[in-house]
């Protein structure tokens, strides 16, 4: 846990509990962007909550001033072999309460992350950012931040708005069972 003071005052970054899911879901919801995707209330966050904090590669941050979540991010350390098998720090779900908003609590969360990602000994850190958030890039431009990469997504969320997972395909490739290219992938909901 980290106190920090921004221009808001005392500020306290920690690990979210469960409690506080209601609240970074609220946080997530309040833009254009998350409007459209979000939807408190709804169990599979406590679902993803869990998983969370149930894997030791992922850090869900909460910022509380006075007793009240107020910004969170989401930190994600990924192993991999390019960069001489460095870990990397990524940074998602960045949001400030709006009542908070300018009063470098945005900062104070970055700069926080990429401290932790330090402690842990990531080679880099990394996020992305809608490409609507024109000022969202400028803020992170400010921090040291370079668009140098073209970010990609392919949503597969779609098959599962009805609440149920499509049938499992044979004729998806997937050496997963040795069985060769032709192989089943095996998938677990």
């Amino acid at each position: 846990m980290a106190t920090v003071e921004p221009t808001a005052g005392r500020v306290t970054i920690r690990q979210a509990r469960r409690a506080d899911v209601d609240a970074i879901v609220a946080m997530l919801a309040d833009d254009e962007l998350g409007a459209r995707r979000e939807k408190p209330g709804d169990s599979r966050y406590l679902t993803a909550f869990d998983a969370l904090e149930a894997d030791p590669r992922e850090f869900l941050a909460v910022a509380e001033l006075d007793g009240e979540v107020v910004g969170t991010l989401q930190l994600t350390f990924l192993a991999g072999l390019s960069r001489l098998g460095a870990t990397r720090a990524q940074i998602e779900a960045v949001r400030v309460r709006s009542d908070q908003r300018g009063s470098g609590l945005g900062r104070v969360l970055i700069e926080w992350a990429i401290d932790q990602a330090r402690q842990r000994g990531a080679a880099l850190v990394q996020l992305t950012t809608d490409a609507s958030r024109t000022d969202a890039h400028r803020f992170y431009e400010r921090l040291g931040f370079v668009a140098s990469h073209v970010g990609m997504k392919l949503a597969l969320n779609q098959l599962y708005r009805s609440g149920t997972a499509p049938a499992a395909r044979s004729d998806v490739g997937g050496p997963t069972d040795g069985a060769g290219p032709a192989a089943t992938w095996r998938t677990s909901c």
